[in-house]
C-alpha cells in the first residue's frame, strides 16, 4: 500500500513540474496579433510599443506613441536592454521580417510577453484599426 502512495504522490509531483514548465514556455512565447488584436492590448495594458524600423522609416510614418529602435542600428542591444523585460512588448516593421528577428531576441533576452504585428505596418498603414502619424 505505502508503494502505491508512494508512486502516485511522484505521479502528482511529475505532472506539476512539466505543467509548469509547459506554462512558463507558453509565456515567453512570441504571439502574431493583427491590428485589432493589437489596439485592444494597447488599450488593456501598459505596453511597450516598439517600431524596429530605421528612424528615417519612423519619421514617415508611425504608430501613435510608439518608440523606435533600429533594429539594424549598432546600438540596437544596447537600446532594447532599456526596455522593461516585465511589461508587454508590441512590436512591429514595414512587413514583419525584423520585427520577428527582434521579438526572438527579446524572448532569449527573458522578456515574458511579446506581440508581434502580422504584416508590419505596410499590410495595416491604410486600415483605420490603428492610429497612424504620417509626416506631413
Amino acid at each position: 500500500m505505502k508503494k502505491i502512495g508512494i508512486i502516485c504522490c511522484l505521479f502528482v509531483a511529475i505532472s506539476f513540474s512539466t505543467s509548469c514548465l509547459d506554462s512558463k514556455e507558453a509565456m515567453t512565447e512570441v504571439r502574431l496579433v493583427t491590428a485589432e488584436e493589437m489596439q485592444a492590448i494597447i488599450e488593456l495594458e501598459d505596453v511597450q510599443l516598439v517600431d524596429v524600423r530605421s528612424a528615417k522609416e519612423y519619421d514617415e510614418l508611425h504608430v501613435f506613441n510608439a518608440q523606435n529602435i533600429d533594429f539594424n542600428s549598432p546600438t540596437f542591444d544596447e537600446d532594447i536592454s532599456k526596455l522593461d523585460k516585465a511589461k508587454p512588448v508590441i512590436l512591429y516593421c514595414k512587413g514583419g521580417g525584423r520585427s520577428a528577428k527582434c521579438a526572438e531576441k527579446l524572448k532569449d533576452a527573458g522578456f515574458t510577453k511579446i506581440y508581434d504585428l502580422e504584416g508590419g505596418i505596410s499590410k495595416w498603414q491604410h486600415s483605420k484599426k490603428l492610429k497612424i502619424e504620417r509626416k506631413s
